[in-house]
């Protein structure tokens, strides 16, 4: 069961969070008859696609307009449709958010999620195959490491973070480097015996990227261990155009705000995928 369980928000006016009146609604209806938000799976596309259809569903009741989701190849995909103003509401990583605004990209951070047990973070892991010798990260070297995509957090820039500390260039340290795409590809390419030891996200035992491949018979728990786990990464935020009127994104902001109690099943949906 992932545990992430309500959105916490920034700070957004009582005055600013009134312009919902349907003479607001109906002028930045006209400007923007859709909404694209986009996410980057750690799963498949279609796993995807079938956590996020209840909310995208509730975003369009709730706001009045259609809302599409766009399921982005990887995150420079995100930040450049962000950039391009094709993409009006994004799920990003703490990097590739960063990313984003030092590239120049005019966005407002306005969700992230909070744990169950009140955290606002995950973690970075290194995980080897139960079987394998290797107890660390010096057991490694010119063993293959499997990375996720450049721009991911956990996947990425977090483990480069950690081998930086050990004073470890990964390009010189192991014999291959490889981005696979996906923290599940990630976890698949260690499975086949491609990768040695693979970066992925966590949060529990029973919250992680992992455990909802076992949920959906993907991988065995029992196959992998953990060598090494991060500091706590500040969760994920989600952002919207900073060019979007005022009155839009006060409606954005208080749909999210509202998905736990408004739609349970369809928030909860998203993270039990």
């Amino acid at each position: 069961m992932y545990n992430r369980r309500l959105f916490l928000g920034t700070a957004f006016g009582a005055g600013a969070a009134a312009l919902t009146g349907s003479a607001f609604a109906q002028s930045w209806k006209d400007k923007y008859p859709e909404l694209v938000l986009a996410v980057v799976p750690a799963e498949n596309a279609s796993g995807v696609s079938e956590r996020y259809a209840p909310f995208v569903e509730y975003l369009s009741k709730e706001l009045g307009t259609k809302v599409t989701l766009r399921v982005a190849n990887d995150y420079a995909a995100v930040i450049e449709g962000q950039r391009n103003g094709t993409i009006h509401i994004a799920g990003y990583g703490p990097a590739s958010y960063s990313r984003a605004v030092v590239t120049g990209v005019k966005v407002e951070p306005f969700r992230t999620t909070v744990n169950n047990d009140g955290t606002v973070g995950y973690y970075s892991v290194f995980y080897v195959r139960a079987d394998s010798p290797y107890k660390s990260i010096d057991d490694l070297k010119g063993k293959n490491l499997g990375l996720v995509d450049p721009n991911s957090t956990s996947g990425n820039n977090v483990p480069r973070f950690v081998l930086n500390k050990l004073k470890i260039n990964p390009e010189s340290y192991f014999a291959h480097v490889t981005y696979t795409g996906s923290h599940e590809n990630a976890v698949i390419a260690l499975q086949q015996k491609t990768v040695d030891v693979a970066a992925n996200w966590w949060n529990a035992e029973d919250d992680s990227n992992l455990s909802r491949m076992v949920a959906k018979g993907l991988a065995k728990k029992e196959d992998f261990r953990i060598i090494y786990k991060s500091d706590l990464i500040p969760n994920s935020p989600y952002a919207y155009l900073d060019s979007l009127p005022a009155d839009l994104k006060a409606a954005i902001w208080k749909a999210f705000k509202e998905a736990p109690t408004k739609n349970k099943a369809a928030f909860d949906k998203l993270s039990d995928g």
